[in-house]
């Protein structure tokens, strides 16, 4: 854990530097569209809504004056529905309201520099009998701020790019190359199909319209092969170290495979037999075709390991686990996700799932329960500032298999019941000087190290203490139902010896099996007959007597009736 929590806060310092040198360099550029009056366009009329497009600028009439505002102030531009006239409404950026996320950097900072001391214009509205002008006026604007917002986009794009190396084409010698690929992400349009080629020091692609794509081998930080067996493509994949432009987005995987088969076939309209002899040659023709491109790419990958290796450079493909991997929903699709040596990856849909499991400092698995048949899975970042990466809705029946991976990759991985909120654990522990250590700050009050907040459970060392307290506590309860029994039988006893009904008798007699019954009826019958023998006719009956009355001393004492005559 010290070791651990040295290395952050290392990196707390570096991120801390980094961010007070970006400080310094960030700084408003002042927006200045002409430099005099002279460099106004000649033909503006005193009253006319004019955009420049040259100078990205839109000069408004004030009290007949024209005045230029630069495009970058402009927030919107509205046009109601004429009625008499038309109308063109336009709202600039100002102090006191919500800029927005489509404002511009530069913009933004100028808002905040004047905003103590500055007046800023809110809106403009214009009113033209001519509906014409104000239609062609709101059309330009509309125009002008969708151009200056690409730009600020790919200005964005390229402005932490890392400028690569020139590509240096082997000559004299053959060239490894694969023919008719296609490439992941397009450059435009539906297919970006063309050949792959293996030089001095990187790959190059280049496509059947002449679009040009260089992967430098010192900028590949895992290349990865695939080969086609359950899938219906055979791919190599390179996630890179710093992105490059593919057209006009930074890229940080690029992918180049073929089909073995149409993603969507033709089905025949009558019903085809499993014994049909010309569904079994397509069967055998696909068969063929799949392990045919499974060896050209695997000699392809071959031939640039010994060029890369030839050429002073070092990197090696690698190939998924297929019986590691499992299912789930990295973004909004269930897909295939299998380990490398290196990664965590699902290549064959996009967007791509990469994962260096070098960046994971911690698993948390979510929704654990005994109800739920799947459960949620949480990579966390070595670097806090970045949010996890997740993988949804996972089998239950995958939970032992990915954590039996996790401890050979050494990653530490906890559970729990329900889907915790990252955005905001993420930000308190980025401020934890003393995230690692089992102490606060005075070294003294104890608190859980790194992620064992996260455990459902307890520690071991905890469990075993429940443990050891456990067994005390039985230890005293068995003591005390043991007293207690003592006491019981020796009320019960008493109260035996008071009543008339012998108990033990009663006991004893449950406790016997048949045979003992027998036996022991066996017995008395023998011993009654005996003692019968021996009385003879001596034997009296000395049941008590029912007492006999007098029969002289007998009377009718009913009453009589007369008798009539008749």
């Amino acid at each position: 854990p010290a070791r651990k929590n040295e290395e952050r806060l290392r990196e707390l310092a570096r991120s801390s530097k980094k961010k007070s040198g970006d400080g310094q360099a960030e700084k408003a550029e002042e927006l200045e569209a002409y430099k005099n009056t002279t460099k106004l366009p000649p033909n503006v009329l005193p009253n006319q809504v004019k955009v420049d497009m040259a100078n990205q600028c839109v000069i408004l009439p004030i009290c007949g004056n024209p005045v230029p505002f630069h495009i970058s102030t402009i927030k919107n531009v509205v046009l109601p529905d004429p009625d008499s006239a038309s109308y063109l409404r336009i709202n600039f950026y100002t102090a006191g309201m919500a800029v927005g996320k489509d404002c511009p950097d530069n913009t933004a900072k100028l808002v905040k520099k004047y905003a103590p001391y500055a007046t800023f214009i809110r809106e403009m509205t214009f009113r033209s009998l001519d509906s014409h002008s104000l239609t062609t006026a709101f059309r330009q604007i509309s125009e002008l701020r969708k151009r200056a917002r690409m730009k600020e986009i790919e200005e964005k794009e390229e402005a932490n790019l890392v400028k690569q190396d020139k590509l240096v084409r082997t000559k004299n010698e053959r060239v490894p190359r694969l023919a008719d690929l296609t490439m992941r992400p397009v450059f435009a349009g539906r297919k970006t199909q063309g050949n792959l080629e293996a030089h001095s020091n990187g790959l190059r692609f280049i496509s059947t319209r002449g679009e040009i794509v260089d992967v430098m081998y010192v900028n590949i930080k895992h290349a990865i092969f695939q080969p086609c067996e359950n899938e219906i493509m055979v791919l190599v994949h390179f996630h890179l170290k710093n992105p490059i432009m593919v057209g006009k987005k930074k890229q940080q995987d690029i992918q180049f495979f073929t089909e073995v088969v149409d993603a969507s076939q033709a089905v025949d309209a009558g019903r085809r037999s499993m014994y049909d002899p010309d569904e079994m040659d397509d069967e055998q023709r696909e068969r063929q075709l799949r392990k045919r491109l499974n060896e050209a790419f695997k000699e392809f990958c071959r031939k640039v390991e010994s060029v890369a290796r030839k050429n002073g450079y070092s990197f090696e493909f690698d190939i998924p686990y297929r019986d590691l991997g499992f299912t789930g929903n990295p973004h909004k699709e269930m897909v295939s996700i299998q380990p490398t040596l290196n990664c965590l990856c699902n290549l064959t849909e996009t967007p791509f799932f990469v994962v260096d499991l070098s960046n994971v400092d911690h698993v948390h698995f979510e929704r654990v329960t005994f109800m739920s048949k799947a459960f949620d899975v949480v990579l966390i970042n070595k670097d806090f500032t970045k949010q996890p990466w997740r993988v949804d809705m996972i089998p239950n029946e995958d939970k032992d298999s990915i954590q039996e991976w996790l401890t050979d990759m050494e990653i530490s991985y906890t559970e729990g019941p329900m889907n915790l909120n990252w955005k905001q654990i993420m930000s308190t522990v980025a401020g934890d000087d003393r995230f690692y250590m089992d102490t606060e700050e005075d070294e003294i009050t104890p608190k859980e190290a790194g992620w064992e907040f996260l455990r459902m459970f307890g520690r071991d060392d905890d469990e075993g203490e429940e443990s050891e307290e456990e067994s005390v506590y039985s230890e005293n309860t068995e003591q005390e139902e043991s007293s207690e029994e003592e006491s019981e039988a020796e009320e019960f006893d008493s109260e035996d010896d008071e009543s008339d009904f012998d108990g033990d008798e009663e006991l004893e007699e449950q406790g016997m099996d048949w045979d003992d019954m027998e036996r022991e009826a066996a017995a008395d019958d023998r011993r009654k007959k005996r003692d019968g023998d021996d009385t003879g006719d001596t034997r009296r009956d000395t049941r008590p007597k029912r007492k006999q009355r007098p029969s002289n001393t007998r009377r009718d004492t009913r009453p009589k009736m007369k008798q009539r005559r008749r």
